[in-house]
């Protein structure tokens, strides 16, 4: 039989022994947490698209190689208010009051853009891969790729596919690289279209605007717009492959950015 302070004492080291695991363990998690926030894979388009907006918007104030502001290191990851992800997209939205840091009214893929850049600047290089030009991916999406004869941008096209006028603003370049190499796997359930038959035979099809548990809404590829009773069908089927072509093989390096570089320009009429 143990003695009570002997018990007691007993009790007393397991709680110590817990306690320690406990600060152990959540020590050992934020470290995890930390590495975890920092070793994100960042997309090459992101990191090229990053680093235009950087030289246009942050270089003036941290320099090339983020070293001009005495105490910060963006490349090195030596950041006063950000060490991770997302204190850096806090920074960015908000500024930092009392310096000469201020909020940057920035579009979601800017950031996410920047961010990448930022957590890559120390292996960047600028000559490395291949850089896109805007005004040629303009031509390539207006002609030869087809594009403009779904897509409608600021005002101008069909309806039949997507509206691409804030696709910029909406889609980080890593996600619309992506889409162009594999538009089914990427497809929005939003955009999937649909093919309907009433009870007297009737097909439709079309992309889907709109749908709730009695109705949808879609518009036809002779872009008018449908409404469909679904106690008048007797089929109704969701298309999950996309009529969008994949491009993988079919342009060039090149083209690819180019066309990314056009993409990113539509942020809407402004």
């Amino acid at each position: 039989m143990v003695a009570p302070a002997k018990r007691m004492n007993v009790v007393n080291w397991k709680r110590l022994a817990v306690w320690a695991a406990a600060l152990l363990l959540s020590g050992v998690c934020a470290s995890l947490s930390r590495a975890q926030d920092r070793a994100v894979a960042y997309a090459p388009a992101d990191i090229r698209y990053g680093a235009q907006i950087y030289a246009a918007q942050c270089s003036a104030c941290h320099g090339v190689n983020g070293t001009q502001i005495g105490g910060v290191d963006l490349g090195g990851g030596q950041l006063r208010r950000a060490s991770s992800d997302q204190d850096l997209r806090a920074v960015l939205a908000n500024g930092i009051p009392g310096t000469a840091m201020p909020p940057f009214r920035l579009e979601p893929s800017e950031v996410t853009a920047i961010v990448a850049y930022i957590r890559n600047m120390r292996n960047f290089d600028a000559h490395a891969g291949t850089q896109g030009d805007a005004a040629r991916g303009k031509a390539w999406f207006e002609g030869s790729g087809g594009c403009a004869s779904c897509h409608r941008v600021n005002g101008k096209g069909p309806r039949v596919a997507p509206d691409l006028s804030e696709i910029g603003a909406l889609r980080s370049a890593d996600f619309l690289e992506r889409t162009l190499r594999d538009p089914t796997g990427l497809m929005l359930p939003m955009n999937r279209s649909v093919r309907a038959v009433t009870r007297e035979g009737k097909v439709v099809t079309g992309r889907r605007l709109n749908e709730d548990t009695y109705s949808v809404q879609l518009i036809d590829d002779q872009e008018r717009l449908v409404s469909v009773d679904k106690a008048n069908l007797r089929e109704y089927t969701v298309i999950t492959a996309s009529t969008m072509p994949s491009y993988k093989d079919k342009i060039s390096e090149q083209e690819m950015a180019d066309v990314i570089a056009y993409l990113l320009t539509l942020k809407g009429l402004r």
